[in-house]
């Protein structure tokens, strides 16, 4: 769904001129101050008796603006007098001074927003905004829960909650504070953080979410950041996070976190010892096998194991589809990159593993494992290779990086397996600790 503005703007000069040329003087004068014309789908209300809309986003994705505009809503009449649904308004950022210069003064706040017959007055002695219809907008900082103690509101504009440093202690002052009217809403514009009180929100029945990237925005940044900072963390779980909007989430006891992953990021070398294909079989009757996991790993193994070093090369993961299927995925992924071999679970599915590849590929390596132990048994030693710095991430490894976060030393947190890790495992396994393991006895193991 697009905007009017965004229609307006790829219509013909013929349809923009005759739309323009319908409308009065006063429409005119009054048109740039309808955000319902120029919003993004994203910047709009939802229907619906909602508590809590949460407008999630990349950075530069329109989220202040919405935030303001929506105040603009609550407490505007249909004339500058009148009063509007709301007339008491809390405004929460993580200090006094981003809200004032934010959500107050910033170029997409209140002030900026607001038409000038309806612009209300920043009193900064008493820190709140007064409207000509006698509304008011208190401004509060999160780093003070208690400060929201004894005041009462209709409304509240939450700014950038997952990074509150007293983020639960503010968000439970608040929601003591909102208790005027029939039905006191609440707004939180935010980037996404793995943060308690963000994901308890997010779960709460009442609460519905909007969501959009930072491009959804493009049309109001400059084109030098977004070339810059695509190309700087494009592919990347920070870049999911600033710039998708994506909430990245790790658990506690989690074998790997973001922050590993992220120090892990690099560009592999042009050439390895050895590069394998670990895979996870989906096999049909197994319940939830609707995936099957394919990682490629190659390895610089030249001087002492504990020289060597890894790169997980791609996430070739195939979803849904019938085993001849994903046995064409592995092959071609071995072949692209100019595997050494496969190593592929056999727990499931036996000597038919092998058969489905071989019927591709007869000539394909394959090396057949059965899991012994729980995965997260087996992917703790390959964990500690991270923590050593010894494995690295190209780009664009989204999916497999999520299942990693999911998995902690209590199990995996996530939906279904982590078919994406199981194969990671195997094939870092098979390269770096098997291959140091029974190199060290028969030397010539390391040419395989």
């Amino acid at each position: 769904m697009r905007s009017a503005a965004a229609w307006l703007a790829s219509a013909t000069p013929e349809t923009v001129e005759s739309f323009l040329g319908e409308l009065s003087d006063e429409a005119l004068m009054a048109l740039p101050w309808l955000f319902e014309f120029w919003a993004l789908p994203h910047q709009m209300a939802p229907e619906g008796a909602w508590r809590t809309w949460v407008i999630m986003g990349g950075r530069g994705a329109g989220k202040t603006r919405a935030g303001a505009e929506w105040v603009r809503a609550q407490v505007e009449g249909a004339r500058p007098l009148d009063t509007g649904r709301a007339k008491s308004v809390a405004l929460v950022g993580e200090t006094i001074d981003q809200v004032r210069e934010v959500m107050v003064f910033g170029p997409s706040g209140i002030l900026a927003c607001s038409p000038p017959d309806r612009r209300p007055v920043w009193e900064a002695g008493r820190r709140r905004l007064v409207w000509p219809n006698g509304a008011v907008a208190q401004v509060f900082s999160a780093h003070e829960p208690e400060s929201l103690r004894g005041p009462q509101f209709d409304a509240a504009w939450v700014d950038e909650l997952a990074k509150w440093k007293k983020g639960q202690e503010s968000w439970d002052m608040l929601q003591f504070a909102l208790r005027l009217g029939s039905h006191p809403r609440q707004v939180v514009t935010t980037t996404p953080k793995n943060v308690g009180v963000l994901k308890t929100i997010l779960k709460n029945p009442s609460t519905v979410v909007t969501h959009a990237p930072t491009e959804a925005n493009k049309a109001y940044l400059a084109a030098s950041f977004l070339e810059e900072i695509r190309a700087r963390y494009d592919g990347t779980r920070l870049g999911r996070q600033e710039l998708d909007g994506v909430l990245l989430e790790d658990f506690e006891g989690a074998l790997w976190t973001t922050e590993m992953i992220e120090v892990a990021r690099g560009e592999p070398p042009g050439s390895f010892s050895r590069v394998v294909v670990g895979v996870d079989p989906s096999v049909a009757g197994k319940p939830g096998s609707d995936e099957c996991g394919i990682v490629v790993v190659g390895a610089v193994t030249d001087g002492p194991p504990k020289d060597w070093r890894a790169w997980v090369l791609e996430d070739a993961t195939v979803t849904g589809g019938s085993p001849q299927k994903w046995a064409e995925a592995v092959v071609s992924a071995y072949h692209r990159h100019g595997a050494s071999r496969v190593v592929a679970e056999v727990n499931q599915g036996g000597a038919l593993v092998e058969d489905v590849l071989r019927a591709v590929d007869p000539f394909l390596p394959v090396r057949k494992v059965s899991a012994s132990t729980n995965k997260v048994a087996r992917a703790e030693p390959v964990a500690a290779l991270y923590e050593q710095g010894r494995v690295g991430h190209v780009r664009d490894l989204g999916a497999l990086e999520d299942q990693m976060c999911q998995v902690t030393r209590q199990g995996y947190q996530g939906k279904g397996s982590p078919d994406r890790v199981d194969a990671l495992v195997w094939a870092l396994t098979d390269v770096m600790i098997d291959a140091a393991r029974f190199g060290a006895l028969h030397p010539q193991v390391r040419a395989i």
